[in-house]
């Protein structure tokens, strides 16, 4: 080949690059990066390429059958690499990244599972029962359902010298946790484990792929039906807020969003009171006092603030939606600045489809409009494999009901023309990367297809969906933030910052007409965006610095 035609092929071949780059969803924010920015991005840029060469690879085995947890790569799945990727360079920038607002997560999926059974055991009041005595060890799963009560000033007599572990236990009997505790064979600490174990989805059903998508749903949907006897109580619920705030504060998250299912007929109890509320009227109100209180405090210095997407079962009839959709009105009346929208919950594959909850929606927007509130809508949608079943085609209904986000997405790449109407409605993408391994959506995170949304120009965020039962360790976004840098070579220190500002954007801090939203989406308007999204970018300029200042020297180490 001719000189001249291997150079026309490289300058081609270069343009096209540059060409692809202008469609990307960071583009623009990479084009007005500050000279720091860009300097530390090389410096990600470098560690993230040693990194890749070195700490992540292992020499093949010469064993004929090589234990799985010792296989190592870039990328590989979550369950194995979680406690592996905080020994990293990488880890230590991602973790002192301002990472803007978490936009979906499930809130009483957020509280740290060990500590919830602490509580329960250090707290008077709190009970377990089963339908049947309960067999130790992990070994049963959760073939075997229990929950957690609370009733104050319970008479524990009865339960004297019953064992909740043994044959003669009677069918619902309540046993007073601790009781429970100190008959586990193994004592306390044991029964913990096992309790963590039931209520988790754990590294083994983690990496069971091969079990499909329905399998490990039953396992998930069973750990919340045991937390909420905990979660839904006051004495836990209060010490919940300004914990899990604090938390996500301290990973640099300034504002949340948690969506929660309060149309389950789950009981709330209040402090010392056997007898439940039915109404959630006081539930919010505890919410809203902790949340005001934590931000009035010294450790909530700077938090943006918190709120609510009231949410419903989409597997529930239309009577039982409709009382929730009536629930949801009459609490926003009640307490306006806590309720940010509204969603369906549930496994979509199982649960009712948009199309069939099409009536309902229809009604729940005039009776909005009817009674001049804003609620609007910020559907799941698209989680599913399939490509043009009714699950994928939630991703439709979602758009035209004018969703001004949408969760999860992940079928959205198989649909260019919905991509073209997701960026010109401009409706964001709340991703849960993570969430979609360990849900077996994707067997790790270099099959994700956010990529293929990303190059498009498609408005994405990252998220962390239901770190407590997903097996995080912990709670905020670095983990979903250093799986995509890691991962992906185009996303780097631009893809990152974007994702963070987006989530600012499209956060929902107060109530917005049509028309403010978008204006806020574009930075303009009176509202409260403009001021978020300038001190994030302020934030993000001195992390920038640090960088430099702090892995500067290595980076010239590394490239040396």
């Amino acid at each position: 080949m001719a000189e001249s035609e291997i150079e026309k092929h490289l300058s081609e071949r270069s343009a096209l690059l540059e060409q692809e780059k202008t469609s990307r969803h960071d583009y623009a924010f990479q084009q007005k990066m500050p000279p720091v920015a860009k300097t530390a991005a090389t410096i990600i840029s470098n560690i993230r390429k040693t990194e890749m060469e070195t700490f992540w690879t292992k020499p093949v085995s010469t064993t004929r059958h090589q234990d799985l947890k010792e296989a190592m790569f870039p990328g590989m799945s979550f369950a194995l690499s979680r406690d592996r990727m905080t020994k990293t360079s990488l880890w230590k920038i991602i973790s002192a990244m301002p990472k803007g607002c978490l936009l979906h997560a499930h809130m009483e999926a957020m509280i740290d599972i060990d500590w919830l059974i602490d509580q329960a055991l250090e707290l008077p009041g709190f009970f377990i029962s089963s339908p049947g005595a309960l067999a130790p060890g992990e070994c049963t799963k959760w073939l075997e359902p229990f929950n957690f009560h609370y009733r104050p000033g319970t008479s524990q007599d009865k339960a004297a010298g019953v064992n909740i572990w043994e044959a003669g236990y009677s069918p619902n009997q309540f046993v007073p946790v601790i009781d429970a505790a100190r008959t586990y064979p193994g004592g306390v600490a044991a029964f913990k484990a096992w309790a963590i174990s039931r209520m988790t989805i754990n590294e083994e059903e983690a990496l069971e792929h091969h079990h499909g998508i329905a399998d490990i749903w039953k396992k998930f949907q069973s750990c919340f039906g045991s937390i909420a006897g905990l979660f839904f109580t006051e004495p836990i619920f209060r010490r919940c807020i300004p914990r899990l705030l604090q938390q996500l504060h301290e990973d640099g998250i300034r504002y949340v969003e948690l969506r929660l299912a309060l149309s389950l007929g789950q009981p709330f109890y209040r402090d010392g009171s056997a007898t439940p509320e039915t109404d959630f009227d006081y539930f919010l109100q505890c919410f809203q006092e902790e949340v005001n209180t934590y931000m009035s405090s010294r450790q909530g210095a700077g938090f943006w603030g918190a709120r609510l997407i009231w949410t419903a079962i989409r597997a529930f009839d239309d009577e039982s939606i409709k009382d929730s959709m009536t629930q949801c009105m009459n609490l926003k009346e009640a307490y306006p600045s806590v309720i940010a929208g509204f969603d369906f919950v549930g496994q979509e594959d199982m649960g009712r489809p948009l199309i069939d909850l099409l009536p309902l929606c229809k009604w729940f927007e005039s009776q909005c409009t009817e009674r001049n509130l804003q609620i609007p809508f910020f559907f799941h949608a698209g989680e599913c494999l399939g490509d043009g079943d009714s699950t994928d085609g939630n991703l439709v209904d979602a758009i035209l009901l004018n969703s001004r986000r949408i969760g999860h997405g992940f079928s959205l790449y198989k649909h260019p023309l919905l991509i073209d109407l997701v960026k010109k409605k401009k409706i964001l993408i709340e991703i849960c990367p993570i969430s979609h391994e360990v849900l077996r959506l994707t067997s790790n995170i270099l099959m994700h297809p956010m990529p293929a949304l990303q190059s498009r120009g498609v408005p994405v965020s990252l998220n962390n969906d239901d770190p407590a039962v997903l097996g995080y360790g912990r709670n905020g976004l670095s983990h979903d933030f250093y799986q995509v840098l890691a991962a992906f070579e185009n996303t780097g220190l631009a893809g990152i910052a974007t994702m963070a500002e987006d989530s600012i954007r499209w956060a929902a801090f107060e109530d917005e007409g049509e028309y403010e939203w978008l204006r806020g989406l574009e930075g303009a308007g009176t509202g409260l965006k403009p001021s978020h999204v300038a001190e994030w970018r302020a934030e993000f300029e001195k992390w920038c610095e640090w960088i430099v200042k702090e892995f500067g020297s290595e980076d010239l180490v590394l490239r040396n």
